[in-house]
């Protein structure tokens, strides 16, 4: 299943979507500046309370960014590795893997944040935080990959699946890689044509009447949480 909004009664449902992107913003500072095994384990307990009070499980996070697995994996596996003795670097690939754990739980809260937040909630959050037409371009982009990613990842899936179906999954690598590639770079281009015709038949609007974001008490808790964050990642 595609991760995306869900509607639901969870905790981060009930948040207003400024506590939340501010929340996302000071774990990600946090992450960055605290890359030793004891602070990753503190956040580590952090993002698993954020996916319990999201109703997402870790197992469906990671297999929706499996696609990037390959490159967190390949990091600490060039950093281990040198031309000459000793051959493999402990520390070096230790520390990047390290690096990329942090990487996996940013990617945890943010799963977090795209089950539980609509589209337009986003949209207004934004415009909220940034005022202006840089705003309303901002809030723009963000609706529209939101919508957008959810379509092509399925396409993607679906576009695997009729390979497959078809003994493509016994060529080789490298042609499995081309099809998939060229066939969705093919359905991407033939939706973004589809979605600009649709806009346009909308009156699509720079400026549309966005849903009303107001606080509540339930925010309190997580903006201390998120100050918190920041002032510990500061010291």
């Amino acid at each position: 299943m595609t991760l995306s909004y869900r509607p639901g009664d969870s905790l981060a449902h009930r948040l207003d979507p400024r506590t939340k992107l501010a929340f996302q913003v000071a774990f990600a500072v946090a992450a960055f500046a605290h890359t030793t095994p004891k602070g990753l384990l503190a956040l580590s307990g952090v993002a698993g309370v954020v996916l319990a009070s999201s109703d997402v499980s870790a197992r469906e996070a990671l297999v929706e960014y499996r696609f990037v697995f390959p490159f967190l994996l390949a990091g600490p596996l060039l950093s281990a590795a040198a031309l000459g003795p000793p051959w493999i670097r402990w520390q070096a690939g230790f520390d990047s893997l390290l690096a990329s754990y942090r990487v996996v739980l940013v990617l945890f809260v943010s799963a977090a944040y795209l089950r539980t937040t609509p589209v337009r909630d986003s949209r207004a959050a934004i415009q909220h935080l940034v005022p202006g037409k840089a705003g309303q371009l901002l809030g723009t982009g963000v609706g529209f990959v939101f919508r957008f990613l959810p379509v092509l990842q399925a396409d993607l899936r679906r576009i695997r699946d009729a390979s497959s179906a078809r003994l493509g999954d016994q060529r080789g690598l490298i042609d499995r890689m081309k099809l998939v590639s060229i066939s969705g770079l093919s359905r991407a281009l033939s939706r973004a044509d589809r979605f600009a015709l649709a806009l346009r038949a909308r009156c699509f609007s720079w400026n549309p009447t966005l849903p009303p974001l107001s606080f509540s008490r339930a925010d309190v808790p997580v903006i201390v949480g998120s100050v918190g964050l920041l002032l510990w990642a500061i010291i």
